[in-house]
């Protein structure tokens, strides 16, 4: 499982450090380039990196590194916190052609972690639908997924957002009704920063992303079909 990247230098980790401390353009201008050499191309190799391993086991998952690795900049618009950065730098692996809900890989690193996981985060409502529909009707093999040795090790248990209730269109008493309450299904693990900059990163990120590639076959499967439904609707409409 080598691919050739060393880690992020240092200077990455003491420039996240140091933004989270001084998150404020006077600040950034300055050291822009060091970001660019020391934190945005390191994450270019390693982003190229585990789009070459996604090809032996999740190919439908590999995106260019431009579109995979997040924008520094926050999108104040509509948020009462108004500093201009991100304090950590990720990158995501969506299912190719998919949309905005779309269950994918992620990774970030920054002075404080580094952040493995994936699944579903922002899925649109007939997308979260399908996948409640897909569950309820296989919330056996689902559970046997999630309590893969690998998953259970690497991972542990499902998080996201739920509801306090089951949605609306399901008994009360559905056998899956503690999965159908989840609004974001993911799963997700944060490790000792001192690990982005080792080699042992990008070992980390593909060992997970393996474990995860069951998980995110399962939700991609129900996204996929409802797309194209959504698809066909539009043509019709």
């Amino acid at each position: 499982m080598r691919s050739g990247f060393p880690g992020f230098p240092r200077e990455a980790l003491d420039f996240l450090r140091g933004l989270a401390r001084n998150n404020r353009r006077e600040w950034f201008q300055p050291r822009k380039q060091v970001f660019e050499e020391q934190v945005k191309q390191p994450m270019r190799a390693l982003v190229e990196a585990v789009n070459a391993a996604l090809a032996a086991f999740a190919p439908e998952f590999i995106t260019e590194p431009d579109k995979a690795i997040h924008r520094i900049y926050r999108d104040t618009r509509f948020s009462k916190d108004k500093t201009p950065y991100k304090t950590h730098f990720a990158a995501s692996f969506p299912h190719r052609g998919g949309g905005h809900g779309d269950a994918g890989y992620y990774f970030a690193i920054s002075h404080k972690e580094a952040a493995i996981g994936g699944g579903v985060y922002m899925p649109e409502p007939a997308e979260l639908l399908a996948i409640r529909n897909h569950i309820a009707g296989q919330h056996e093999e689902f559970r046997r997924i999630l309590r893969a040795r690998a998953v259970r090790q690497l991972f542990g248990e499902l998080q996201g957002e739920q509801l306090t209730r089951l949605p609306k269109g399901f008994a009360c008493d559905h056998p899956a009704g503690d999965l159908l309450r989840f609004k974001q299904l993911f799963l997700y693990k944060e490790l000792p920063p001192d690990l982005a900059a080792t080699p042992a990163l990008y070992t980390e990120i593909v060992k997970r992303f393996r474990a995860l590639a069951p998980f995110l076959k399962f939700l991609t499967a129900t996204t996929a079909a409802t797309r194209k439904k959504l698809d066909a609707r539009e043509l019709l409409a």
